[in-house]
């Protein structure tokens, strides 16, 4: 069983190696550049817009996934659910950290500035705050039932700050463009989504999936053991 699943785990992480090559050449070597940019700057960081989109997709499976095995804790009360749901926010969190830093660098030359307090990249950082305070909570409780029960009602309703800022481009003037579904009259910085560049796009957003599921695997299986080792604890005490 054990050896069964190391072999299942070494296999998905061959996976997200090899697609996580494949996404970086395509988004820096096979994508052409946009025909509207003009700077070689403006060039350049366009293609740092894959791997953004990417991270986005990390990111959001994190903290959809922790609101689905939140309901499933409440549910049923597994403590895998709970276990699950800690390692989606972190890895969400991490991913998201990533969105925040890659977007800042495509917004310099793009927008003139690092930072712009914009609708979306607003309510971005108000989503890594509201996730800090999920594992204050989780940090601050001490009886491992307590802390999974409460961590889970807080975090079905922290999702609520996802599709919010998702919506935020699409309902409030925004210079942030508009990339998937619908357009954005006031976006500033967009550029011609031509087929080779949704082809990179996707290729990365995928990519980027299956290196989240891999490392959540990992997470997981760290939690349980760090739970095993405290059970050993408990018996030899």
């Amino acid at each position: 069983m054990g050896r069964g699943r190391d072999l299942w785990m070494l296999g998905l992480d061959s996976v997200a190696g090899a697609a996580v090559l494949v996404a970086i050449y395509m988004a820096l070597v096979w994508v052409p550049d946009a025909a509207n940019l003009t700077t070689p700057t403006e060039r350049a960081a366009q293609h740092i817009f894959y791997l953004h989109m990417g991270m986005n997709i990390g990111a959001g499976l994190g903290y959809l996934g922790a609101f689905l095995v939140s309901i499933l804790y409440l549910l049923t009360g597994r403590r895998i659910w709970d276990m699950i749901a800690v390692a989606a926010v972190e890895l969400g969190m991490v991913f998201d950290a990533s969105v925040l830093a890659t977007g800042s660098i495509w917004a310099k030359p793009t927008w003139n500035t690092w930072w712009t307090w914009d609708p979306r990249l607003t309510t971005a950082a108000i989503v890594v705050l509201v996730y800090v305070a999920y594992l204050m909570l989780r940090g601050a409780l001490e009886d491992p039932a307590r802390r999974a029960r409460f961590a889970a009602v807080y975090g079905i309703f922290a999702f609520a700050s996802v599709p919010l800022t998702f919506m935020s481009i699409r309902w409030w003037r925004t210079i942030h463009p508009v990339v998937i579904g619908g357009s954005n009259a006031e976006a500033q910085g967009a550029f011609a989504m031509g087929p080779s560049i949704r082809t990179a796009m996707f290729v990365s957003m995928i990519a980027f999936a299956i290196v989240f599921f891999a490392l959540l695997a990992h997470r997981v299986r760290i939690e349980q053991t760090a739970e095993e080792v405290e059970q050993l604890k408990e018996q030899l005490a």
